[in-house]
């Protein structure tokens, strides 16, 4: 082979070389992220739901305490259930302890961790006015909403557990025989809601949320509540399910009327749970 033919060789061995590179930072890393257990593909299942009403709670917090960095819902967690719903014929509401914005953590939008479920929403201009001007949660009848899904992410640490309002909510749709729950550090919006004999409604139920060995994992601490650690301490009979790290870890628990996912890999995953426990109503108990 002459010099001329084996420097062409070479040179198309480093652009094939630097074509490969290149396409895995851009589409390798999230596929490998998938691969791991990240927003795993939900079974196909379909519910004809029409004329049933979905309201999804979220945090109004924006910021990590006193860090200054950036937080809120974690967007798949509000995403995958709206879609979910929505597919499914349901009329679906946004709201906020606050009402007004919803802001979602900037982090969790980055191409190499973002659904499917988020890039259909930041097309969509009806759920992101939902977002922007959030319904509150105090106005509000829980009890006319077949399904109340809390959606998670670190901001919830900040107001979903504290809100009597939101508690007295919950309290009203499980005394209806809604089906209620959420996934991740949505589920602290359950701390303060009650049976209707006036004890706490996660006590002696089985469910799940981000586990304290994700929280430690991921090296933020700094939040007020951390939900395995408040529910276990409220008497639930807490689940989850593990990994090399606890962020590709997926579970959903279903208890009467209670469904729960443990991060933002089940958010789908427990809307269709609920969907289905509303379907079949006669195999819950509040």
């Amino acid at each position: 082979m002459s010099e001329r033919g084996a420097a062409r060789r070479r040179i198309g061995a480093v652009l094939i070389s630097l074509a490969v590179l290149a396409s895995t930072v851009r589409f390798g890393p999230p596929a490998l992220l998938h691969g791991f257990g990240l927003h795993p593909e939900p079974e196909p299942r379909s519910f004809d739901l029409a004329g049933r009403r979905a309201l999804i709670v979220a945090t109004n917090q924006h910021v990590l305490g006193d860090t200054g960095k950036a937080t809120g819902v974690a967007s798949s967690e509000l995403t995958a259930p709206y879609y979910e719903f929505l597919d499914a014929g349901m009329e679906v509401d946004v709201a906020s302890v606050r009402g007004g914005r919803i802001p979602v953590d900037p982090q969790t939008l980055l191409w190499l961790i973002r659904s499917p479920y988020d890039d259909r929403a930041l097309a969509d201009p009806v759920l992101q006015e939902k977002i922007a001007s959030s319904r509150k949660v105090g106005d509000l009848d829980f009890t006319r909403y077949d399904v109340v899904f809390l959606a998670g992410g670190w901001g919830a640490a900040y107001d979903l557990g504290y809100s009597d309002e939101l508690g007295a909510g919950i309290s009203a749709a499980n005394a209806a025989g809604k089906v209620v729950g959420g996934v991740c550090h949505g589920a602290l919006g359950l701390l303060r809601a009650r049976t209707p004999d006036g004890r706490p409604l996660v006590e002696g139920r089985r469910l799940t949320a981000v586990t304290d060995k994700q929280v430690q994992e991921l090296g933020v601490d700094v939040t007020p509540q951390h939900p395995e650690t408040e529910l276990r301490r409220a008497g639930a009979a807490f689940e989850s399910r593990t990994a090399f790290r606890d962020f590709f870890a997926s579970h959903v628990v279903v208890d009467g009327n209670l469904v729960t996912g443990q991060n933002q890999n089940s958010g789908a995953g427990t809307a269709q749970k609920m969907m289905e426990q509303l379907a079949a109503p006669a195999s819950r108990a509040s």
